[in-house]
């Protein structure tokens, strides 16, 4: 594993511990032995006990929170007494051998698997009929709900409307979001695409998924229960 800052190299590592961990402000990530962060010894340390903390507890920071360790590992976390992780957002990049992780470390035991299917998707809105496909993906990722992939041909696109906004997956790639025009008003961001999806998921490139939070999805004719995610409203 290897960290860059302004072009410059400031982690690098062949043991790096990697930390998994979910929620507010807590991600997976890397920690790296004090000695493999090269660089680390020029930057100002700010604080014992400056104003990050993580779902485990508290912690120190360097250079403008940057990168940061922990005061005093808790419990169960002893061995990263003194190793330094990075902030995600502030990195230029974080390198797995060659290749760049893009928003977290992932995670050994997440799985993404992609499986063609011959079942009957529907898609509705506000009453209206939004997609129609017998050549579903069916994309299982885990601890999320199953996201239906389907061939943009079986979408109604004149109701799609592109969006701004965009989000990166480390298990996918970069999303470009749709909104849709149904029951005279627009839902925003309420669909997406991988353009160009990583190497491991080839199989949902320019498919088009759309939130099962937010939508009415019958498959085989049967409605499925919109489920309880970070992305219901």
């Amino acid at each position: 594993m290897r960290v860059r800052f302004g072009g410059v190299t400031v982690a690098d590592s062949r043991r790096p511990m990697l930390l998994v961990q979910y929620g507010p402000g807590a991600l997976p990530t890397y920690f790296f032995p004090p000695r493999m962060c090269g660089r680390i010894c020029s930057w100002t340390r700010r604080s014992a006990t400056a104003g990050r903390s993580s779902a485990y507890g508290p912690a120190s920071a360097w250079c403008r929170q940057a990168a940061w360790a922990y005061a005093a590992p808790p419990p169960g976390l002893e061995r990263l007494d003194g190793h330094i992780t990075f902030d995600w957002e502030a990195a230029d990049a974080w390198l797995e051998e060659d290749e760049q992780v893009f928003v977290h470390a992932r995670d050994p035991h997440k799985r993404v698997d992609v499986m063609a299917s011959s079942r009957y998707v529907e898609v509705r809105l506000a009453g209206q009929a939004i997609a129609n496909s017998r050549r579903p993906h069916l994309l299982f990722e885990t601890h999320l709900p199953t996201r239906y992939y389907l061939p943009r041909e079986e979408v109604r696109m004149d109701l799609l409307l592109p969006s701004p906004t965009t989000i990166r997956c480390p298990y996918k790639g970069v999303a470009t979001y749709w909104s849709v025009r149904a029951g005279g008003r627009i839902h925003e961001d309420l669909a997406w695409t991988y353009e160009d999806p990583i190497a491991e998921n080839p199989k949902i490139r320019g498919l088009v998924a759309f939130f099962n939070e937010r939508v009415d999805l019958l498959v085989d004719g049967t409605p499925l229960a919109k489920p309880l995610t970070p992305w219901s409203r």
